[in-house]
């Protein structure tokens, strides 16, 4: 799942619960570390503490020995006394000279590797370079660390009489034991913190993003066609009430350029409706005039036949009238659309009755049910019907040697499905976008309101009408309207 694509409520809630998981991961981490480092200045300071008590033991051993305190007589002087200084302070004691070979050791027998007989020449420069003249070694063996310390001993007048060795190791058994018994405290802590962080998170994010939920709520209930209410929330943050200040001030704005626009739109409509109403009534009207000043000079009653002339005459300004009718009883319906008498209704037998009226046998009605119930005003939907049907028949051309159109009722859902497909000439890709205009005809007569009428009554009853179209191919129109 794309991040992009959570809401900001699940965003607000991950992000939470993730900055609890990295600081426990963290305080973890410090805490490991911490006791690592506890671990290792507890060992250096053990070891230095005990390499302290047993110089001071060896000096006091110098100073009561009664043989000569030289370098060859330390075996001598430490024959006895060294295992009572490494059993007092639980170490091994190695002894070397200064040039690093074993003189005496706390170990029960003599059986030493070789190793530890003599000293490495990289200590013993690094214990005669340095001020201290003390050197720590740390290794590892079978898992465990060792530290090894080497320094001099002196006699009584500071002079350099050994080297001392202690092996020193490193048991963090009981630190382990603290330092895991500490982080299953702190787990079970951590456990109980994640369950309140996610309770917290929860209820943090529904209270950050509830009034943002308010706030597009209202936004996507904006229309233009109608009042929109303004935004009323108590105490908020100051960028919340900013941004509803703001959607409140576009609500005022946008009822004041809807009532602006509709003006306008209604203004343009009256004055595009009448224009159209002048043309159409201008074209019926030249004829009639050009017939009636042809009659006026042709006009001789000695005439044999002017009885028929007369009758040609009449029967020329009857077809003009009709026509001039039919363009007003047109617009007259286009302008009272639609009258809504809502009323419970067998869709299928409503279009088979529009289809009643064509005698075209290449048009096929099917249906997925005998039955789908819907409301809607049966002379409107038999209008609907009977315009689309027009429609097809008028764009199969007479080339056409296998004409076809197919009337189908279906339902999907809740919803009424009706479409309409021909094999005609199909709708050019420039006019696809003026179909529903209501003044817009590719024919050579008609005044372009049939699919706009359509498209008015459909939507008056919550309804929709699509449409596909391929030039030389056919069209299918599709409405859609709720079931009952």
């Amino acid at each position: 799942m794309k991040l992009k694509k959570l809401s900001l409520r699940v965003r607000i809630f991950f992000a939470m619960i993730l900055l609890v998981l990295i600081a426990s991961i963290l305080i973890a981490g410090v805490t490991v570390y911490q006791y690592n480092e506890e671990a290792r200045d507890y060992h250096k300071e053990r070891l230095e503490r005990k390499e302290r008590a047993i110089i001071s033991d060896i000096d006091y051993v110098i100073r009561e020995t009664t043989y000569p305190v030289e370098t060859e007589k330390i075996a001598l002087i430490f024959k006895d006394e060294i295992y009572r200084i490494s059993a007092i302070h639980g170490l091994r004691i190695y002894l070397y000279d200064l040039d690093g070979t074993l003189l005496k050791s706390s170990k029960a027998s003599f059986t030493v590797d070789t190793i530890s007989r003599c000293i490495e020449t990289d200590i013993l420069n690094a214990i005669s370079n340095s001020a201290e003249h003390r050197f720590v070694i740390k290794n590892q063996k079978n898992g465990e660390t060792f530290q090894s310390s080497y320094t001099y001993i002196y006699d009584s007048k500071s002079k350099p009489l050994a080297i001392l060795n202690l092996p020193y190791l490193e048991d963090d058994q009981f630190l382990n034991k603290e330092l895991n018994e500490f982080l299953e405290r702190l787990g079970y802590a951590y456990i109980f913190m994640m369950l309140i962080a996610v309770v917290l998170a929860l209820l943090l994010s529904k209270y950050i993003t509830r009034t943002l939920k308010t706030i597009s709520d209202k936004i996507n209930q904006t229309r233009l066609e109608k009042r929109n209410k303004k935004i009323d929330i108590g105490t908020s943050s100051e960028e919340i009430s900013t941004l509803v200040n703001s959607y409140n001030s576009m609500i005022d704005e946008l009822e004041e350029s809807a009532v602006k626009l509709a003006r306008s739109e209604r203004e343009q409509a009256w004055r595009e409706m009448a224009k159209q109403v002048a043309h159409e009534i201008k074209n019926p009207l030249t004829p009639m005039r050009l017939s009636v000043q042809s009659f006026q000079r042709k006009f001789d009653p000695e005439d044999e036949n002017i009885h028929q002339k007369v009758d040609e005459y009449s029967k020329t300004l009857i077809q003009q009238i009709d026509t001039m009718s039919s363009i007003a009883s047109a617009f007259s319906n286009f302008a009272k659309m639609p009258a809504q008498q809502n009323e419970s209704l067998n869709v299928v037998n409503i279009v088979k009755l529009g289809l009643d009226i064509f005698s075209e046998d290449y048009i096929l009605f099917t249906s997925e049910d005998e039955e789908i119930l819907a409301n809607f005003d049966r002379t409107q939907l038999i209008r609907v019907v009977t315009n689309l049907v027009k429609n097809s028949i008028q764009s199969i051309s007479d080339n056409n040697k296998a004409p076809k159109i197919i009337v189908h009722v279906g339902s999907l859902n809740n919803e009424v499905i009706i479409t309409v497909a021909d094999n005609g000439i199909g709708i050019s890709e420039d006019n696809k976008s003026k179909v529903f205009e209501p003044k817009f005809t590719t024919k050579s007569s008609g005044m372009g309101l049939g699919l706009a009428m359509v498209k008015n009554i459909v939507e008056t009853y919550k309804g929709n009408i699509t449409f596909t179209s391929q030039q030389n191919v056919g069209t299918t129109f599709k409405v859609t309207f709720p079931k009952l």
